[in-house]
């Protein structure tokens, strides 16, 4: 588990996407796992909202990293699909992203993901379903 030794070690800088975006790492372990970002103005769309496709990544982080605390040494995993309904809009302040495993097959995983102010109000802005495929070497 290479990239969870990384988290573990550098945190934040093991993966370039949480560089680029500000993403922090909160918690990850036993199937869950929570980011936090500070939108940033650069992060608007045309009309000042928060582009819908970060909300969307970071989701797909937040379950990605829940999935990889549960893999076996060489294993590895892809986005088969994803659904995100957005609830919600945000133009500054803080988002968390929370993913969780609904059940780990062995050759497909079901996800659930969703993004909330990070305000204290905890307002739920985006939900997200997802599948990933496990690979193996072998």
């Amino acid at each position: 588990m290479d990239y969870i030794r990384r988290l573990r070690e550098d945190s934040d800088m093991a993966n370039p996407f949480f560089r680029t975006m500000g993403v922090s790492v909160i918690s990850f372990g036993d199937g869950r796992a929570e980011l936090s970002m500070d939108v940033q103005p650069t992060m608007h769309n045309g009309v000042g909202w928060l582009q819908g496709g970060i909300f969307v990544a970071l989701a797909d982080e937040a379950m990605a990293l829940a999935l990889y605390t549960l893999l076996s040494e060489g294993e590895g995993i892809a986005t088969i699909s994803e659904t995100t309904s957005f609830l919600r809009g945000a133009r500054e302040g803080t988002v968390i992203a929370r993913g969780w495993v609904i059940r780990r097959g062995r050759k497909v995983a079901f996800m659930e993901g969703e993004v909330r102010r990070g305000d204290g109000s905890g307002e739920l802005l985006a939900k997200t379903t997802a599948s990933f495929a496990i690979v193996s070497p072998h």
